[in-house]
């Protein structure tokens, strides 16, 4: 079996991406929840496209005479009491959502077990404030489970044979009850100041209209490999609280706006080079249908200034939404045309439309200027169809090394010990595609092997996508954009390790075919080689 080298994390944007890949494992599982959520939503509110006050929760049950519903006893503005429907949206946005987001992060921490603690513990800072918890469920979820897991420790082992049910069942239910009373009294009071005041800082943008400035950080933390940390962690939990007091949020379309790396994408295919004008026309349907961002990072980072393009691109989007008071009615995910305008508020399609497109327009017109300005040069230096070509002549024009740069190089020089070295001596029968969220890009270049495989005729072996986080150690080959390599070996140091720069369009797809198939004729020569010394 080969054994790959475990690389030590690089500096505080491993660290980040880590904590992001933590965040998004917990939330991009549930992003089904939230669809659901964001329907009901705006088709049964009182501003909705259907109003139904038994299923949007304002009816009174006095004038409509549905029996048949849970209700609750609510005020008029005139203080009047009265019985009211309770509906879908209050109770999903309440208990639902957070109570998922819980689960799944305790179950990635201890699993099953933790998950149930860890949701149990939630309950606690859900009832202690009057917000919807998701960032308390992001905190007791995984520390209900931290904690389950370090108790079950002291007794490891010291359990007398029949009393191991009893003793698990009362130390979780123990456990996760006391948990929930200090979330209660506790972190409940501290998440709910956390999240007033990081509320409060953003209207204080909207305020003093400088909302658009958020751009410089989020266009070059997504090119990164940040943005889950980014929309996960920050965007989307003051969103949906934000969502739930008006019925929309502009935060929702701070980090999935297409129209930036839309841009960046026809640009490329009008005055780009070689391989990377030959790829952006599949790019942009994969962008901006698909919604899987990730494909125009490496267009950027083989031409790094063309951040500035992101960064204008995302900075006209945001001013467009605040200038039309626009927003989304829950997170669209993936960031996708097609999912933007189905969460987007009632009435605010004319606004949401233009600011994908002059998002869009804004960083195409830099695109332009920068490639145009710097094709004849990167003719002259050969670099039309070299991502390394280009990464070494931005270096060698900025004058030193770029600990950002320096992971973008040669696809067929990096990795390569490991991808051809003793590599053919291992029969490769699963093969993992390995990304933060482990769904969008990592399920396209799987795809794209699965392909390949079919085409050479190579059947058995098993392609798969899944989040780095979730990586168990049991593949036998695991491919990953080069930017997460590092964290791929940590999960998985048995495996070989092959990194692309562009999971839709990488030679190295080629390279992997090539070692499977060279496998398969060295496990069909064994039986001959073993058997010609008997001859003898």
């Amino acid at each position: 079996m080969t054994t790959t080298s475990v690389a030590k994390p690089r500096g505080a944007r491993v660290r980040v991406q880590r904590f992001g890949t933590f965040l998004s494992g917990m939330v991009m599982p549930n992003i089904p929840a939230f669809i659901a959520w964001g329907l009901i939503t705006a088709f049964f509110i009182a501003t909705g496209w259907t109003p139904s006050g038994i299923l949007g929760g304002f009816g009174n049950v006095a004038d409509i005479g549905w029996n048949g519903a849970a209700t609750q006893l609510a005020q008029d503005p005139s203080g009047h009491t009265f019985t009211q429907y309770v509906g879908l949206v209050s109770p999903m946005i309440t208990y639902l959502l957070p109570l998922l987001i819980a689960n799944t992060g305790g179950r990635m921490v201890y699993g099953v077990r933790g998950g149930v603690v860890g949701t149990i513990a939630t309950m606690g800072v859900i009832v202690g404030t009057n917000i919807p918890m998701f960032i308390g469920a992001m905190i007791m979820g995984p520390l209900g489970a931290f904690v389950m897991k370090h108790v079950d420790r002291i007794w490891d082992g010291k359990i007398k044979a029949g009393f191991e049910m009893l003793v698990n069942n009362f130390s979780a239910g123990i456990v996760g009850g006391a948990l929930a009373i200090a979330g209660f009294f506790g972190i409940a009071p501290l998440v709910e100041w956390l999240s007033d005041l990081l509320g409060a800082a953003v209207n204080w943008l909207v305020g003093a209209h400088l909302l658009p400035l958020v751009s410089i950080l989020i266009e070059p933390g997504k090119v990164l490999f940040l943005n889950n940390a980014i929309n996960h962690g920050v965007l989307d939990p003051l969103g949906i609280q934000q969502a739930h007091d008006t019925g929309k949020s502009i935060l929702f379309l701070l980090e999935t706006n297409p129209g930036p790396g839309l841009g960046i994408l026809i640009a490329y295919s009008i005055f780009g080079l070689g391989i990377a004008r030959a790829s952006a026309p599949g790019a942009i349907l994969i962008e901006f249908v698909g919604g899987i961002h990730e494909i125009y990072f490496p267009y950027v980072l083989m031409k790094p200034i063309l951040v500035l393009a992101a960064i204008g691109g995302g900075m006209t989007g945001v001013a467009i939404n605040v200038a039309f008071n626009t927003g989304l009615v829950a997170p669209a995910s993936p960031g996708s045309i097609i999912a933007i305008l189905i969460q987007t508020a009632r009435g605010d399609w004319i606004g949401v439309t233009l600011s994908v497109l002059g998002a869009a327009a804004v960083s195409f017109l830099i695109s332009s200027v920068v490639l145009r300005a710097t094709r004849k040069r990167d003719l002259a230096a050969g670099k039309e169809d070299a991502f390394t070509s280009a990464v070494a002549q931005t270096e060698a024009n900025k004058g030193k090394k770029s600990s950002v740069l320096g992971t973008l190089v040669n696809e067929a020089e990096t990795d390569t010990g490991d991808a051809q070295g003793d590599g053919t001596k291992r029969l490769v029968r699963n093969i993992v595609f390995a990304c933060d969220a482990g769904m969008g890009s990592s399920a396209m270049g799987a795809s794209v092997l699965r392909s390949k495989f079919k085409k050479a005729g190579i059947t058995d072996v098993r392609v798969r996508n899944e989040a780095i986080a979730n990586l168990e150690g049991d593949a036998d080959l695991v491919v990953t954009q080069r930017e997460l390599t590092d964290r791929a070996k940590e999960k998985s140091p048995g495996s070989i390790h092959v990194s692309v720069d562009n999971f839709m369009n990488s030679p190295r797809y080629d390279e992997v075919v090539q070692l499977v198939a060279d496998s398969r004729a060295g496990e069909a020569a064994k039986p001959d080689e073993e058997m010609e010394p008997a001859k003898r």
